[in-house]
């Protein structure tokens, strides 16, 4: 009885899932399964949903990111993008790529991931091959606009879909992992674009165009398998190829209700699908996750420019010079998740990674030595690009409600669109001769703000849990279910 009790009023006991207790006893929330296969059930899930969604994730980000290798390649000459242009034609991807992306995260229930996900990947990657063709700068500013609209529904969808099937403290390696799969795509996008302008005169094509010909086709054959290697929600009835049987999903509903109260489908209400937005929360974590993107897109499209411009490395240096920092960031990334999962904690993830971010940033802009500087871009890199998992975490581990993380997820990669923008304008053409000096001061603004917010979250959030463990106030209470022993990470 002593012992009931003790884990009655521990939270910290209740969120202890059968898989960690290591005995083979179970009740009947194990549906039967000993903790040896519990364990086999959950490396399923990573080798079936995190791999798939990783490495569709990490042709997404190739996509979307490889302009700027295009550039270097001979684009830029080719479709005259003097002034403004080049920037205009990264940006105007995500003016549709923030508007499309909450209808998304509701699509995405009702016609289930296997479908929305995989049609839409191939038919960006229909498009990565018409951006092959395009003779002008209006015509690849269209094309990009076109991308924004498919690519939308990518990245929401994926941080709704992972959410759904792990507890809050396993989510962090596997946030790490999905994204770092994304990393794997930008380190190496450089060295196989410079490998691609090796086709420079087949079929009268110049070397640029090849690499999104080409990075297209893959894309569309990623797609095509997608439909029989995604997974649908746990708690849906719709078959998937080859995957969990029916006890074994509701063993992971099981367990995840009794983590956080919200794995089973809610009926779509306008009302709470809207009125999250009514938490000042998740604009905290929409803010944050803006200026981490910020500047992460900021480097994915100008490093090589910098590269060139800044360090005076020649183009076949810049692309292979590209892969280093980014091998380096998925290292921090896993080392951060693993801690945040590990020790419980969410905000010290993201300001060791925002520390990193502003000890790189003078190096890289102030330093007098080039190679100097190149090693400032491994730190800006890493703590900028760990810092999306990071965030994804803070926010999946503070939330309730299938529909408010539906909300959250749509308004969280929402406002990453819109780092996107203003990551496409912080290194511009006319400050290269001042060493992109402004740009440096806007990513290390972007680096002091997530401090600042992540410090106002985590003390509202020790606020709250202490009035929930004194004075019994139920946080997160707008769930259906909503129960007492629901606490905030920080």
């Amino acid at each position: 009885m002593a012992a009931m009790d003790q884990e009655k009023n521990d939270p910290e006991l209740r969120h202890v899932d059968a898989a960690d207790k290591g005995s083979d006893s179970h009740d009947d929330d194990d549906h039967g399964f000993t903790p040896k296969e519990q364990s086999r059930i959950i490396s399923r899930i990573d080798r079936r949903l995190v791999v798939t969604v990783g490495a569709m994730y990490c042709v997404s980000l190739m996509d979307r990111t490889n302009m700027s290798a295009a550039n270097i390649a001979g684009m830029s000459q080719e479709l005259v993008l003097t002034g403004f242009r080049y920037n205009i034609a990264n940006l105007v991807f995500f003016i549709p790529y923030i508007i499309f992306q909450p209808p998304s995260t509701i699509l995405i229930r009702k016609i289930g991931p296997r479908i929305h996900l995989a049609l839409i990947t191939l038919l960006w990657g229909a498009v990565m091959i018409g951006m092959g063709f395009v003779v002008n700068h209006s015509q690849l500013s269209g094309m990009r606009v076109l991308l924004g609209v498919l690519e939308a529904g990518f990245f929401p969808s994926c941080v709704y879909l992972l959410s759904t099937w792990y507890t809050r403290y396993e989510v962090g390696k596997r946030y790490s992992l999905f994204y770092l799969l994304g990393c794997v795509a930008s380190a190496f996008s450089g060295i196989l674009a410079y490998g691609l302008m090796q086709l420079h005169g087949r079929e009268n094509l110049t070397g640029w165009r090849w690499i999104f010909i080409i990075e297209g086709v893959l894309t569309c054959a990623l797609g095509i398998a997608g439909y029989w290697l995604l997974v649908d929600f746990p708690d849906s009835k719709r078959k998937n190829w080859s995957f969990l049987g029916e006890r074994e999903r509701n063993w992971v509903v099981s367990r995840i209700h009794r983590d956080r109260g919200d794995a089973r489908d809610e009926p779509f209400n306008i009302r709470k699908f809207l009125g999250a937005g009514t938490d000042w929360k998740i604009w905290v974590y929409a803010m944050v996750f803006f200026n981490s993107t910020t500047i992460s897109y900021a480097l994915a499209y100008t490093l090589p420019i910098i590269l060139i411009e800044n360090m005076q490395f020649s183009v076949a240096e810049a692309q292979c010079l590209v892969a280093p920092p980014y091998a380096f960031a998925g290292i921090v990334m896993l080392a951060t998740g693993w801690m945040g999962d590990k020790y419980r904690v969410r905000g010290p993830s993201i300001l060791i990674n925002m520390t990193l971010a502003l000890i790189g940033l003078p190096i890289m802009g102030w330093h007098s030595d080039a190679n100097v500087r190149y090693f400032g871009v491994f730190l800006v890199t890493a703590g900028a690009n760990s810092n999306i998992p990071a965030v994804m975490s803070f926010q999946a581990n503070n939330l309730r409600g299938q529909w408010k993380r539906a909300f959250c997820s749509a308004t969280l990669v929402g406002f990453g669109g819109i780092g996107g923008i203003a990551g496409s304008l912080v290194f511009r053409e006319q400050d290269k001769m001042t060493g992109y000096k402004p740009g440096m001061y806007a990513c290390i603004a972007c680096a002091l703000l997530n401090i600042v917010l992540v410090g106002v979250c985590d003390l509202a959030f020790y606020r709250l849990n202490k009035k929930a463990d004194t004075e019994g106030k139920i946080l997160e209470a707008h769930a259906e279910d909503a129960s007492a022993d629901f606490r905030y990470t920080y």
